[in-house]
């Protein structure tokens, strides 16, 4: 059986943008989901948020698939590199991710500064997934298209661009879902 687990983005939660309608369509087809609600997420840190899933998270294996939504997206990627040698995950799907941010005022850049700064071992995390998707849309205010070039050249991503879907927080994000189904393998 598939497992994914969805991890929000900033100042989000599990019941926010289109986490709980795309976990219930995901459940519909038979997939086991969790949506989680990360520590602090107005102020997310990266050893809050890793520890989070490192606590939660027991067991991983070629079924076992995430889907990441902003800082979510680092939060997973983070999560890989430190992952014992031997464990390799399905999958990894991450919605306008980034390594860089822009259109932040002063204070959510100090808060956003150790996610961009701090290092991550792309071959840690390429020894435990080398599945990964990436998605950007041409309007997001945050996250620039130039981004999927850092994500095809460490993670060998594979980039979608959609047109106009900002930062993808809307509630029922259709073209999410339809690229999750693809990636997933799921009619």
């Amino acid at each position: 059986m598939k497992t994914v687990y969805i991890i929000h983005g900033w100042a989000s939660s599990s019941k926010g943008n289109w986490f709980p309608w795309i976990k219930k369509e995901l459940e519909k087809k038979g997939v086991r989901v969790f949506v989680f609600d990360m520590p602090n997420s107005k102020r997310p840190s990266i050893e809050d948020w890793v520890g989070y899933l490192e606590n939660n998270i027991k067991d991983v294996d070629e079924n076992t698939y995430f889907i990441g939504h902003s800082v979510g997206c680092q939060t997973i990627i983070r999560f890989l590199e430190k992952l014992h040698k031997h464990k390799k995950v399905g999958g990894c799907f991450l919605v306008a991710p980034w390594f860089n941010l822009t259109n932040l005022d002063k204070k959510e850049t100090e808060i956003i500064k150790p996610w961009i700064n701090d290092n991550i071992d792309f071959s840690r995390v390429l020894d435990h997934c080398t599945n990964f998707v990436a998605m950007f849309s041409t309007n997001d205010l945050y996250v620039q298209l130039t981004e999927d070039k850092i994500f095809k050249e460490k993670l060998n991503a594979k980039i979608i661009h959609e047109k106009n879907q900002g930062h993808f927080d809307e509630e029922e994000e259709q073209e999410v879902l339809r690229e999750v189904f693809k990636f997933l393998k799921i009619r």
